[in-house]
């Protein structure tokens, strides 16, 4: 009895003690906060004042559960992610008693019914396509949706192996991003596009200058398919790839080229790129190098400059031209990027794509430079869109986190991804379990190209290649819908040289 009366008096005695040094502390900064200057709130409200910072903290990851509704959040509201969430993990997609979708925003995309849908069983597959089929290695898919860019460093090593894993499984390709080839990417056995960034990751000299060897030996790889320029990003259009340096680990500087622990930070375009000509004649000795399609990533802010590479392909002739342009949305996604520039910087995909297809038309170009939309195309809707206004293939990154588990916390550039995919932290990587996730990524892509067939039968084709502008309505300012034909009408087509 005398022991557990010890045992209870030193347990009220630390109790006393631990509200004592609270109070204490409750005491001093209440004087810390009410004489200090710099903020108003701690200083009309001291002490009580702190827990706003703490509520602003945690609102970021609860908003999205108890307070907003499903179309409300961006950039992907809870609509659109709980359907990533149910294709990833092949769950029932539909939904009952109503759509919770508002039809009357401008901008609002509405698909054509035939009156006489195209029966299932009279779908045909998706056609095959073919990029840089004058090259020595062109590269065929009969894959409309694939995984755009995200670099192993933005994404951790599970994410990048359960991506290529369930590229493979899917039969997409998966692009590196800028920051490199890894082992992981090859590991995962998918068809593979090495993204040329502005600081050449991967394919560097130590000047930052194009390693022409380390590019061919690249190239090397049968996994590697097509290399892609990258000019801009549309979450940063004029600012290079952001790396934070607690996410540069020895592997990922190893990979890149660059110290360790030190934020990797891209040149805000190629040195060796300056105008239409040396543009031209970077493409032409990067195919030469690799002998396999070369293109380039951009986001569009004005058609002028696109215009003047078109003409000089008109001079040059047809071989000179790039095998494929990727257009990225001016809304696009990054891992980091300027609040300024991600905010305001560059068009939205549903504008620029339209203007590069009616150029490529314009001077004859269409058939020979292949089209590739990007940005917030994570749903069946804005793909088939995109499809309609003249792309050959869609191509998204967060649409695929989701499928990996992604929750939008909007950690990406602290490595603190609660996920394990946007962080290097191996306690949180731990939650990434590659199988299960590598065939999350497979349901996914496959269940998007199934319910962009969907759409593609209700507009009466046969296939989503088929889909034309003639298929899809925007609404307007005046609350009426218009047909994409008659807001962007086909130019006539010109012959080339």
């Amino acid at each position: 009895m005398d022991l557990f009366t010890q045992i209870v008096q030193l347990l009220v005695d630390t109790f006393v003690m631990i509200v004592g040094l609270g109070v204490i502390w409750v005491i001093v900064i209440f004087f810390v906060d009410i004489t200090q200057t710099e903020h108003a709130i701690r200083r009309n409200f001291p002490v009580v004042g702190r827990f706003r910072y703490a509520f602003e903290h945690m609102g970021e990851f609860f908003r999205q559960y108890f307070f907003s509704m499903d179309r409300e959040e961006m950039p992907f509201n809870r609509a659109e992610r709980s359907w990533a969430y149910r294709a990833a993990k092949g769950i029932d997609t539909t939904v009952a008693f109503g759509s919770t979708k508002d039809l009357r925003p401008v901008g609002t995309v509405i698909f054509v019914n035939c009156p006489y849908p195209t029966l299932d069983e009279d779908g045909s597959p998706t056609s095959p396509v073919t990029i840089g089929p004058g090259c020595p290695n062109p590269y065929t898919t009969d894959r409309l949706f694939h995984i755009s860019g995200m670099s192993f460093g933005a994404i951790s090593r599970p994410a990048v192996l359960a991506l290529s894993k369930g590229a493979r499984k899917a039969g997409c390709w998966v692009n590196t991003g800028e920051g490199g080839l890894s082992p992981f990417h090859l590991e995962g056995g998918a068809d593979i596009v090495f993204q040329l960034g502005t600081a050449k990751y991967g394919v560097r000299n130590d000047d930052g200058t194009l390693n022409e060897e380390r590019l061919a030996a690249i190239a090397a790889h049968e996994q590697v398919r097509m290399f892609e320029i990258k000019l801009s990003q549309g979450a940063k259009p004029g600012k290079g790839g952001i790396l934070p340096g607690v996410k540069v680990t020895s592997q990922i500087a190893e990979i890149r080229g660059i110290p360790q622990g030190k934020d990797s930070i891209s040149p805000n375009r190629h040195p060796e790129i300056s105008n239409a000509d040396e543009l031209l004649d970077f493409i032409d000795r990067i195919r030469t190098i690799t002998g396999k399609p070369v293109g380039f990533k951009t986001v569009i802010g004005s058609i002028v400059w696109l215009e003047e590479i078109l003409g000089k392909i008109g001079e040059r002739g047809p071989d000179s031209a790039p095998d494929f342009i990727t257009i990225d949305s001016g809304d696009g996604g990054t891992g980091a990027a300027p609040m300024s520039l991600i905010d305001n910087v560059g068009l939205p995909v549903r504008e620029s794509l339209p203007l590069l297809v009616d150029s490529l038309i314009r001077h004859g170009l269409r058939g020979r430079i292949k089209v590739i939309a990007s940005g917030k195309l994570i749903n069946p809707d804005r793909a088939a869109a995109a499809l309609c206004t003249g792309a050959d293939f869609v191509i998204s990154a967060r649409g695929f986190m989701f499928a990996l588990g992604c929750i939008q916390s909007l950690q990406c550039n602290q490595n603190t991804c609660p996920t394990g995919i946007a962080t290097h932290k191996k306690s949180l990587q731990r939650g990434l379990v590659l199988e299960d996730k590598a065939e999350r990524v497979r349901r996914y892509q496959q269940t998007m190209e199934n319910e962009i067939g969907v759409i593609a039968h209700s507009c009466g084709v046969t296939e989503p290649r088929q889909l034309k502008r003639k298929h899809c309505r925007i609404v307007q300012n005046n609350g009426r819908s218009v047909l994409v034909s008659e807001l962007y009408p086909e130019p006539e087509q010109q012959e080339v040289n």
